[in-house]
């Protein structure tokens, strides 16, 4: 099985601009990203991007995010370490992202982000948003850490892209992966091993690996058969040569 890319933008380019945000979206796009991989949580009313549990890294709120309505977490600023372009971004809903990502003729690689007792209250509204405002399949994959929330989507859909997330990899991967029918197994890069990668591979998923910033540390891993790396600079790879 071949991929379409080697190269996937983690949290849109992280490093390029604000996490997360619809200006690290473009940021990717405009070094010649073709996958983005950005995380969806729940608030109060709704979904949002955001990966952290609680507010306080990434803008001038504090706790958690799911106790916050969106137009609470819309009055929010952004936090901006880049420069003055950046300072009116906002935390996007699910449907401003996937609006503006396939504006830009983007993939994405969708994080699902949740605690055990939420899977149910995520997933279906999850698919839901996705059935309304996502046009081809074939340029998405829904990641998670979370197995039930894998479980819960496959349950639903039949049909979509599924990666289980790891950073150590367990020894019962090979169940896990077939009981959902996985697309790829997504890992932590300085964790993966030679003979896991070369098992995965021969098993017939796609390996991605996160959260790579430095082209030479992979390069033993591309000889082990990684798919793609998941990068806040996405231009790093490029660079190189790497598409």
């Amino acid at each position: 099985m071949t991929f379409e890319t080697r190269v996937m933008g983690h949290r849109g380019a992280a490093k390029l601009a604000p996490e997360n945000t619809l200006a690290s979206i473009s940021a990717a796009a405009d070094v010649g990203t073709q996958w983005v991989e950005i995380d969806v949580t729940i608030a109060a009313d709704g979904l949002v991007i955001f990966h952290d549990d609680t507010l306080d890294r990434c803008t001038n709120g504090s706790g958690p995010v799911k106790m916050k309505s969106v137009a609470e977490l819309k009055a929010l600023e952004v936090e901006n370490q880049f420069n003055p372009a950046f300072s009116n971004e906002t935390i996007p809903t699910l449907v401003e992202a996937l609006k503006h990502i396939q504006d830009l003729g983007l993939s994405l690689n969708l994080e699902i982000k949740c605690a055990q007792p939420d899977v149910m209250k995520i997933v279906p509204d999850v698919l839901a948003q996705l059935a309304e405002h996502w046009q081809d399949k074939s340029k998405l994959c829904i990641s998670s850490f979370n197995h039930d929330v894998l479980i819960a989507v496959r349950n639903i859909d039949s049909d979509l892209r599924l990666s289980q997330i790891y950073k150590a990899i367990p020894n019962n991967w090979p169940e896990t992966l077939s009981s959902i029918h996985a697309f790829s197994l997504n890992c932590d890069y300085a964790l993966l091993r030679e003979e896991t990668a070369l098992a995965i591979k021969e098993a017939g998923y796609l390996l991605f690996c996160y959260t790579v910033n430095k082209p030479e540390l992979v390069q033993e891993h591309w000889k082990w058969g990684m798919d793609a790396v998941i990068t806040d600079d996405p231009s790093l790879f490029f660079n190189t040569g790497i598409k």
